[in-house]
């Protein structure tokens, strides 16, 4: 069955059931196990803003969702989140904001960078996932710092993601390829990602998506299932969804068979996997998951970036949030990674 992941069998596993879905989860683990052994990567979030200039039509933070309380936070509240990473030795931690192009907004990430880098005498790693940017600008915050970066896709089918991006010159599908291949030449470790289970996708899209992710040739990945707000215009098309139970199978599938097909790249368990099931990211990292990202972004302002609903962990601080999912996580049977960037080896084979 995985002797050859060509498009067919790659509908046929997302398609898979009972005793062949068990299947396909223990060959993912297995080749998790081998390829990126038995630990499981921290990544502290810091949601720093959910200022963003996009319009996207999925999205809780949209520029035009009224209802959103907008909020960015201070050099301080940041510094703080990522020395409480520091000092707990998640290893490193991720950046992210809505999206701003503005030269204001560059000069702050980059020293914002730099500050992470001082006061953790470059022992934390950094991603950020600040989309869409000039090429300065990466090669800037690469310079000041960051090695990774996400820029998720959501889809690579290019019908499906005018369907779910306004067509106003800002949300091109070209622009967000081109920046991927951007990021690359910058130099960083290059994630992206889809969402699962959208109005009007296919198991051939989701297919396809793999095999994007592959001939990309990234280095990271974070994908989860769609799952809706109320304050978005994809919301008139709910009742295409399926339960959000299957879009969370569905999701753990993707995983697997990204595993396989891209045996040594870093894969996120997603947060919003756990806004539909507790044991969520549990159970994504038992299909092949190897990433966690820990929301340490202060209580204050933790309910504002709400991209969807039901997001989980909203009244819990920064220790309860890493203490929970250490107990859990190591009760599974995994090891974490404490202090270590936790860097792609996919990434490290390639350089």
């Amino acid at each position: 069955m995985y002797e050859k992941l060509d498009r067919e069998t790659i509908v046929r596993i997302l398609r898979s059931h009972g005793e062949s879905e068990k299947l396909l989860f223990a060959k993912s683990q297995e080749i998790c196990a081998r390829e990126v052994g038995n630990r499981v990567y921290f990544r502290g979030l810091v949601e720093f803003s959910n200022i963003c200039s996009k319009d996207c039509f999925y999205c809780g933070i949209r520029k035009s969702n009224k209802n959103a309380a907008r909020y960015t936070l201070s050099d301080v509240e940041i510094l703080d989140a990522c020395r409480f990473a520091y000092e707990n030795r998640l290893g490193s931690v991720v950046l992210q904001s809505g999206e701003i192009s503005n030269e204001a907004f560059a000069v702050r990430v980059g020293k914002l960078t730099e500050a992470i880098k001082k006061m953790s005498n470059g022992e934390l790693g950094i991603t950020l996932s600040c989309g869409e940017q000039s090429a300065d600008t990466y090669k800037r915050w690469f310079d000041s710092g960051a090695h990774r970066y996400l820029l998720r896709i959501e889809t690579s089918k290019e019908t499906l993601y005018k369907k779910m991006h306004p067509d106003d010159g800002l949300h091109g599908f070209a622009q967000r390829i081109e920046a991927l291949a951007t990021l690359k030449k910058a130099g960083y470790q290059v994630g992206t990602g889809v969402m699962i289970g959208l109005p009007f996708q296919t198991c051939e899209n989701l297919a396809d998506d793999i095999l994007f992710f592959k001939s990309l040739d990234i280095d990271m990945c974070g994908m989860g299932p769609y799952v809706e707000h109320g304050d978005t215009p994809l919301m008139q098309y709910s009742h295409l969804l399926s339960e959000k139970s299957e879009r969370l199978l569905l999701t753990l599938r993707m995983i697997a068979a990204l595993r396989i097909v891209m045996p040594d790249i870093n894969i996120a368990a997603s947060t919003a996997l756990q806004s539909i099931d507790p044991q969520g990211r549990e159970k994504a990292l038992e299909a092949g998951a190897n990433v966690i990202m820990p929301n340490l972004t202060p209580l204050s302002h933790k309910r504002k970036y709400c991209l969807y609903e039901g997001k989980p962990q909203l009244d819990d601080d920064m220790a309860a949030v890493t203490g929970s999912l250490t107990e859990r996580i190591e009760a599974m049977g995994f090891e974490i990674g404490y202090g270590e960037w936790g860097d792609s080896k996919h990434f490290e084979k390639e350089r």
